[in-house]
């Protein structure tokens, strides 16, 4: 028997194989087996504790956007297996590939009303690229590598293991247990364009005049930023960017147009699009807030397409030239084609510098203003002030999202700004951010909420603590589901129902954990508590009393998109 290891070992093995160094996750008694396996073996994977398997989820997430790695977060059947579940769909919709690793009541007792039972396969088929049960010790290391293979190739996206109790327990083979290299980082095995479709799109961006690039977060995961602003620049194109893509180009390059959509965008940027002649999607779904629900860009327009997922090319805007590949791959491919032409220019740079001049001249008064409560625009100027180039800001959407991305100038391409905008769920920030310092621990890490996601997240308070990580949250303070009363506040005739609840002490609460906090209502104090709290060597939160959407001048043309 020296040649075989339980299921346990040997899936703790398999993660060890794929070079996982951290996890996320959190014990129930179905887990015993595999977290025995974590306690003997030496494998080189930190283990971090949650406070529940919502926020492990989260976390790994936030690891895989700083990292290029796959996320691995774990916990038990379940009510366990359910509570992970925004977590998965939320990376799996944003094509961030984190693995779920739930364990599961045994074989043998299934059907007979064991404690937890669920079909957990049937429960992740609809919310994963790849789903499995490990119901067969043997075929186990397989399965394993096959949920990495699927999480990064193609489209990246989340995979899902359920671990019953006796195939932890089963005896599995070591000859088994291998990785392939290639699936340890995405995206893996990248795809090539096809040649004809790059020499049909350079054609049509070198017959236009008004072309406009809209990156997602396609190029940010792809790498794709140095291939993307050289482009722009053969071009002078000017190169905006969904709330997810920003980071694909810094936004102080000559080339960047900033956000556009109902989410950060503004008039400025969209009149950009609109009075485009050519639109090229880079790795964008082209969705209903990236478009303002498809009229901007217009109907009828020219339309090149890039993705790595062949199903969101077409979906919305009817396309001139498809190209089903690598954002990098594809960028690159077409600089090469259009290397050597004689171009015409295509006034990128003027019309995006046109965009920011109008964008900033609004932002500059509201960004200094005394009024109380704090404008949230006070805060983002205070950020961009104090923080470094290399900083990660995790953002929770409702008040911090649209105001980051209109307004935070990120000065390096690269995953600097993260939030959730698949599903858009509240309390994310908090845990992404821990999954994101965990996967860079040498930048520091801000995360920004609203008070109603800080009711949702903040037991894990405790484990930032625990871990001593010195993330800085901020809390915007205004007692309100701030972004369903700014939608009843403009089409529903200011019938406020049910999105008011009582200011809690987040300073207070925080301080009770552990974490030091500071409450500002001041917004002349706001600059030096900020700089205070960042340059401190452990958890920070700054509770600011903070002016609510509905009456604020938020960077958002539409509530319901």
């Amino acid at each position: 028997m020296d040649n075989r290891m339980t299921g346990a070992e040997a899936v703790v093995r398999m993660l060890q194989a794929h070079d996982v160094t951290h996890m996320f996750g959190l014990c129930g008694d179905t887990t015993l087996p595999f977290y025995d396996a974590l306690a003997q073996l030496d494998h080189g994977i930190t283990h971090y504790l949650t406070r529940d398997e919502r926020h492990a989820g989260y976390m790994a997430d936030g690891y895989a956007r700083v990292t290029g790695k796959p996320g691995v977060c774990e916990g038990p059947s379940g009510g366990g297996a359910t509570y992970i579940l925004p977590g998965v769909v939320e990376a799996n919709e944003s094509s961030i590939p984190i693995l779920a690793i739930t364990t599961d009541v045994s074989t043998a007792s299934r059907g007979r009303y064991p404690l937890t039972e669920l079909d957990q396969k049937a429960l992740f088929a609809p919310l994963t690229k790849w789903n499995a049960s490990l119901d067969d010790a043997a075929r186990l290391p397989a399965m394993v590598r096959a949920a990495f293979r699927a999480m990064t190739t193609g489209r990246p996206g989340a995979a899902h293991l359920a671990l019953p109790f006796d195939t932890q327990k089963a005896p599995v083979d070591q000859a088994e247990v291998w990785a392939d290299p290639r699936h340890r980082a995405f995206p893996a095995e990248r795809a090539a364009p096809d040649p004809e479709a790059i020499a049909q799109a350079a054609e049509l961006l070198a017959a236009a005049r008004r072309a406009v690039v809209i990156c997602g977060g396609g190029p940010v995961i792809a790498g794709a930023s140095a291939e993307l602003a050289a482009l722009a620049r053969l071009l002078d194109l000017p190169v905006a960017t969904t709330v997810s893509g920003q980071g694909a180009i810094a936004e102080t390059d000559p080339q960047a147009l900033g956000v556009v959509g109902s989410n950060g965008g503004n008039p400025a940027t969209r009149a950009v699009v609109d009075e485009a002649d050519l639109v090229m999607f880079i790795g964008c779904r082209a969705g209903s807030v990236t478009t303002e629900r498809w009229r901007s860009p217009k109907p009828g327009v020219k339309i090149i397409h890039i993705d790595s997922d062949p199903m969101v090319i077409g979906a919305n805007y009817s396309t001139d030239v498809a190209i089903c590949a690598d954002a990098r791959l594809a960028l690159a491919a077409l600089a090469t084609e259009l290397d050597g032409r004689d171009l015409a220019g295509q006034g990128g740079q003027a019309r995006a510098a046109g965009a920011w001049q109008a964008k900033l001249a609004a932002f500059a008064p509201l960004a200094t203003s005394d009024e109380r409560p704090i404008r949230p625009e006070r805060v983002i100027d205070a950020l961009h002030d104090l923080l470094d180039d290399d900083a990660i800001i995790v953002a929770d959407p409702g008040t911090p999202c649209p105001y980051f991305s209109a307004h935070y100038r990120w000065r390096q391409a690269g995953r600097h700004f993260i939030t959730n905008r698949a599903h858009g769920a509240l309390g994310y920030a908090l845990a992404a951010s821990m999954g994101a310092h965990a996967g860079r621990p040498d930048v520091k890490t801000v995360a920004v909420m609203g008070d109603g996601s800080f009711g949702f997240c903040c037991g894990e308070f405790e484990t930032i603590c625990r871990y001593r990580m010195p993330i800085t949250s901020i809390v915007f303070s205004n007692s309100v589901y701030g972004w369903i009363k700014a939608g009843q506040n403009a089409g529903f005739g200011q019938r406020f129902y049910n999105v008011d609840f009582n200011r809690t002490d987040h300073a207070a609460v925080a301080s009770a954990f552990g974490v030091k906090s500071w409450r500002v209502e001041d917004p002349a104090e706001l600059h030096r508590v900020l700089k205070e709290a960042l340059a401190h060597d452990g958890p920070t939160l700054v509770d600011v009393i903070s002016q609510p959407l509905h009456e604020a001048a938020a960077p958002v043309s539409e509530w319901v998109a």
